[in-house]
């Protein structure tokens, strides 16, 4: 181990992951390229698009602007826990019927925004879904359908 690496244990995820990394490396490195957990997507490498979203203790941070060091015992989520392909969470699946995923590049930021919102504020108005996911970026252009997929995914868990 040289000068600059540590011994960590990150929480991913509810999964406890004992890791060696350089104190440079940032959150977004770690997740993907030493864990394997690929939705947090590189984009701007300047925290302004929110492709590199994930959530610590709960709130929206961009992992691209977070050293893994800061995480400490903090819980991070990323969207791989959300659901899989037979098992949808109601985000995942509102994002789905409202076509707010496009090329998909910016849709694991947008949900865990989402989530996050929905977490605090499980009946959000559209502005107050606007604020939630300002920090998140579109390429394609689908805020229309991303803000109807955010009122979908509310109407679904107030369902469940």
């Amino acid at each position: 181990m040289s000068g600059f690496n540590s011994n960590v244990t990150l929480n991913v995820n509810s999964t406890s992951h004992d890791i060696e990394i350089d104190h440079r490396w940032t959150l977004l490195h770690v997740l993907r390229d030493e864990l394997g957990l690929t939705g947090a997507k590189r984009g701007c490498d300047r925290g302004e698009c929110g492709a590199c979203t994930v959530l610590v203790d709960g709130k929206p941070v961009c992992s691209c602007q977070m050293l893994a060091m800061q995480v400490g015992s903090r819980e991070v989520t990323t969207v791989e826990s959300l659901g899989d392909a037979s098992h949808l969470n109601p985000i995942q699946q509102a994002f789905l019927d409202k076509d707010g995923g496009q090329c998909g590049f910016c849709t694991p930021g947008f949900l865990l925004s989402a989530k996050a919102l929905l977490n605090s504020n499980p009946d959000p108005s559209e502005t107050e879904i606007r604020s939630g996911l300002s920090g998140n970026l579109c390429r394609c252009n689908a805020y229309g359908r991303i803000i109807d997929s955010v009122k979908e995914a509310a109407r679904l868990q107030a369902e469940a």
